[in-house]
């Protein structure tokens, strides 16, 4: 088929972003008028969650269309399958050219040693093979170590790839190598022993935000910005309709937010979640841990690890993070406008997300970890589609299972046994008022935390009134009413009064992990 035939793609996804925190989702401090008219123009989910509030899991997730479980990305650490089939490949097979600019994270980055299980020696139920592709492509310690390093190839059906690997400015991957080719200082302008000085700020203090060097231009989000604007305009000179994923690697922490972003937002001019105060005597177990940790000054700040913050540290966060997303919505205006100037807007379906979202002061919480509230398990869902122009709001359940469905339908392409969403079409249309009856969040963990004497194993339903969350190894739970507790404050699980609400939800978990099981591959014999 000619491209004009098939829609483009433009997938936005930042990395850890809360669907609060961008106005068309309500907020009135933060500033994002390129976002916000995405969604104006086209259709926002205003119950959209996540598979997992975990990076690889969900992003693997979003490539695949199915559950944790069973892409086997159980939690951060596990790469995806190079063998797993994906959307991304469907398209290339279909016709498609496809571009990665950003953060990938369908494979370790750090080179730092798994916390679990202690004894290497281990025996796996599923051994690597050798000869099963590589695994080392984001590996931060090879890219820094070597100059040719990079990626093979298809990458996950990406014939392009512009990589940009870890978090804050001290980044590496492609967008090293284009920042020391812009600037002969570029290592000098980057990280915590280069920051400018910042000793009013507590975050600074350990390490989760600094104030870069980097000019707006050279900052990885400005990266991001010039890089998928570089691919539009090939694009625009070929004949092949195009997928392209502009993935930030920020909001996510450490705050680095450059130039006039860093102060856009002022911490004392911040408003803290409603949670943070309200209900603070009826924590339930894990946060009244790391409450207690906080107050006994022994909470861990410097890691990626949820903690227990103090008000100046929330709102400190909250200005900071502003600051990254209102960044990120001018690097989405210089996309938007450069559809338009090379004629593609009118046949490029835009769609914006985000892996997972964040606690900023909820509960008293900062960063993420294993507490299933509404700030980390929902995301944002845009979608723009320029041929079905929509001005649309539902509040239906669906989730970033559902992605990988919703664009092969909209490209024509056949989706794969056992991909477990469900295409969004009806919700864009009008036609359906509902998704999902519920939705199965998974999360798994590499560690003990939140006051767990081991790794944190747990899952959560999601339904159109509660959210029932059971845990692995402990005799309690949680159960909220998110119709009139919509902050998530009183925990149903003991009360004699819901015992009936209680059972149901149990029940339905049962059947939704029953439902979510595999149906791939298909029998050979009657065996």
């Amino acid at each position: 088929m000619a491209r004009g035939t098939r829609p483009n793609f433009l997938f936005i996804i930042a990395d850890q972003l809360r669907s609060d925190h961008l106005g068309c989702y309500g907020n009135r401090v933060v500033r994002t008028p390129n976002i916000d008219a995405i969604a104006a123009r086209g259709f926002a989910a205003d119950r959209f969650y996540v598979a997992c509030p975990i990076c690889m899991p969900n992003r693997a997730t979003l490539m695949t269309g199915r559950m944790p479980s069973l892409h086997g990305v159980r939690h951060n650490g596990i790469p995806l399958s190079l063998s797993a089939t994906n959307f991304v490949e469907l398209l290339r097979r279909a016709g498609y050219r496809t571009s990665l600019v950003g953060k990938s994270h369908l494979q370790n980055m750090t080179g730092n040693p798994p916390v679990w299980p202690r004894d290497p020696e281990e025996r796996l139920a599923l051994e690597a093979r050798p000869d099963d592709g590589r695994y080392d492509q984001e590996w931060k310690p090879n890219w820094r170590a070597r100059p040719d390093y990079d990626v093979s190839l298809p990458f996950y059906g990406f014939d392009r790839v512009h990589l940009t690997i870890e978090h804050g400015d001290d980044l590496e991957g492609h967008y090293r190598r284009w920042l020391r080719q812009q600037v002969p200082n570029a290592d000098s302008l980057v990280g915590t022993e280069n920051a400018l000085p910042t000793p009013e700020l507590a975050l600074a203090a350990f390490r989760q935000a600094w104030r870069t060097r980097l000019p707006e231009a050279l900052h990885p989000t400005g990266y991001c910005a010039t890089m998928s604007e570089a691919v539009l305009e090939d694009a625009a000179r070929g004949d092949a309709p195009f997928f392209l994923m502009c993935s930030f690697a920020d909001p996510h922490h450490p705050f680095t937010p450059p130039g006039r972003y860093w102060d856009m937002y002022r911490p004392q001019d911040m408003e803290l979640p409603r949670s943070y105060r309200a209900g603070a005597d009826r924590a339930p177990p894990h946060v009244a841990a790391l409450r207690a940790e906080r107050d006994a000054g022994r909470a861990v700040k410097h890691t990626p690890q949820l903690f227990a913050c103090t008000e100046q540290e929330a709102r400190e966060a909250i200005a900071l993070n502003y600051g990254s997303i209102s960044f990120i919505d001018a690097a989405v205006g210089r996309l938007l406008a450069r559809l338009e100037a090379l004629g593609l807007a009118e046949n490029t379906v835009v769609i914006f997300t985000a892996d997972h979202g964040d606690f900023m002061g909820d509960h008293q919480l900062l960063l993420k970890g294993p507490i299933h509230y509404r700030g980390i398990v929902e995301a944002p869902f845009l979608w723009h589609d320029p041929q079905k122009p929509q001005n649309r709001r539902s509040d239906a359940l669906c989730g970033t299972l559902d992605l990988a469905p919703t664009i092969l339908a909209r490209a024509s392409v056949a989706p794969f046994n056992g991909i477990q969403g469900r295409d969004l079409a009806p919700l864009f249309s009008g036609a359906a008022r509902t998704h999902h009856a519920d939705l199965l969040i998974e999360e798994e963990g590499q560690r003990p935390q939140v006051g767990f004497d081991s790794r944190v194993r747990m899952r959560s339903l999601i339904t159109d009134r509660h959210r029932l969350s059971v845990y692995d190894g402990v005799p309690w739970g949680e159960i909220y009413d998110l119709a009139n507790d919509p902050d998530e404050l009183v925990n149903l699980w003991d009360d004699p009064a819901s015992a009936g609400v209680r059972a149901d939800l149990v029940i339905r978990l049962a059947r939704k992990m029953i439902a979510l099981t595999d149906t791939s591959p298909y029998p050979t014999a009657t065996a």
